[in-house]
């Protein structure tokens, strides 16, 4: 096997998308300060009942392990960055109060989320503990949204669920888990035909509630639906009223509801949402109330975020080079002076080497102007032959 072949699903992130997930992060991690959300940068590797304290099986799926040989404990490479910032928040920080965190950073998976997803995707998100209710929800969603405004992507949609409604319907029968289990993954799939099948045997009343979410996806109109033909149970309805809050406070051209939507079920204790973009396989951006994570590192503190898969969102963005401009090799005093000036400006600016090859240099750039020696001195000029930028 040729030695710089890499292992499946993991791939190098060559210059013209490294730049795209940089400015995107940049950019990102700007809108959280400008909110509030102070940056915290996790360990790559931690102790696995640590990584996997609150989130469910799944990602006790995903995680890579291995023994530490200093201690020799169960390590994990994080497969999400959110059980650490938990940590971070509820032992670490401890702090009273609300607290706003953000993150940036890489996340490993033993598998890949789909076939075409990379196992070491990047990660961005925000995170606010010590606030339960809909204010809070609203903040996180706000930044959401404004998440997906900077990443160019105005048309994309956010899908509001909310776990109490599923929960509210189950708790008429109680399964057993791994009924539990078909039926989540049949709902979510919106897989009637399976699912018909698998309510025989429960009560009429929670079979055809199920059956009912399948359907029970669009605009705001889902949520008069949902309380004509749902359960009158109190669970449900408060569910549906803080949607309802949500929903209200949202661009109604960016919000849609989706009550059979259950990512994350096993460890989300209220409001869900995810963003799906024409093109990609999966979510973007992926998020909601998760109040038990902090649970085993001692304190229960009320929480609520979002992340997002760098990667994927960068692919979506149009793939246009940078503009730059071309210097001479020339150690001229006062063209050193002029390439610090406009580099000091933000602007790209690549002077050939003593020696270098007199051709159009390999990159992502385009080299729409260069330094020439006028009668003034040095000036920029266009290039001929190449598109100018803006």
């Amino acid at each position: 096997m040729p030695r710089w072949l890499l292992p499946e699903n993991i791939s190098d992130v060559l210059p013209h998308e490294a730049r795209r997930v940089e400015e995107l992060r940049r950019s990102l991690l700007d809108l959280y300060r400008g909110y509030g959300y102070e940056l915290v940068i996790p360990p790559l590797i931690e102790y696995v009942d640590s990584l996997l304290t609150g989130t469910g099986s799944d990602l006790d799926l995903r995680t890579f392990k291995l023994t530490d040989q200093a201690s020799g404990r169960l390590l994990g490479l994080r497969a999400d960055t959110t059980p650490q910032v938990a940590r971070i928040d509820a032992h670490i920080l401890n702090r009273s109060g609300v607290t706003r965190l953000c993150y940036a950073g890489s996340v490993l998976h033993a598998r890949p989320l789909h076939p075409l997803a990379v196992r070491e995707p990047l990660q961005v998100g925000a995170e606010l503990y010590g606030l339960g209710g809909v204010a809070a929800d609203a903040e996180v969603l706000e930044l959401a949204v404004a998440s997906l405004r900077i990443a160019g992507l105005p048309q994309a949609r956010i899908d509001l669920g909310h776990t109490g409604v599923v929960r509210g319907i189950l708790d008429v029968a109680r399964p057993a888990p791994a009924r539990v289990d078909e039926l989540l993954a049949a709902l979510s799939a919106k897989d009637l035909p399976l699912l018909e099948q698998l309510v025989g045997g429960l009560p009429g009343v929670v079979g055809d509630a199920l059956l009912a979410l399948c359907r029970m996806n669009g605009g705001r109109e889902v949520l008069g639906q949902a309380r004509r033909d749902l359960p009158r149970i109190d669970a449900i309805a408060a569910a549906l009223g803080e949607l309802e809050w949500l929903a209200e406070r949202c661009p109604a051209d960016v919000v849609s509801i989706d009550l059979a939507d259950l990512h994350g079920y096993r460890y989300h204790t209220g409001i869900t949402f995810a963003v799906h973009v024409e093109g990609l396989p999966s979510a973007v951006l992926r998020g909601g109330r998760y109040d038990d994570v902090g649970k085993a590192f001692g304190r229960a503190r009320p929480a609520v975020g979002f992340s997002i898969y760098l990667r994927e969102l960068a692919r979506l963005f149009p793939d246009d080079a940078p503009r730059a401009i071309l210097a001479p090799a020339d150690d001229d005093r006062e063209l050193q002076e002029l390439i610090g000036k406009l580099r000091a400006d933000g602007e790209v600016v690549v002077q050939r080497l003593t020696g270098e090859p007199d051709r159009y240099p390999a990159g992502d750039f385009v080299f729409d102007r260069e330094l020439a020696r006028a009668a003034g001195g040095w000036q920029v000029v266009p290039r001929t032959g190449v598109p100018q930028g803006k």
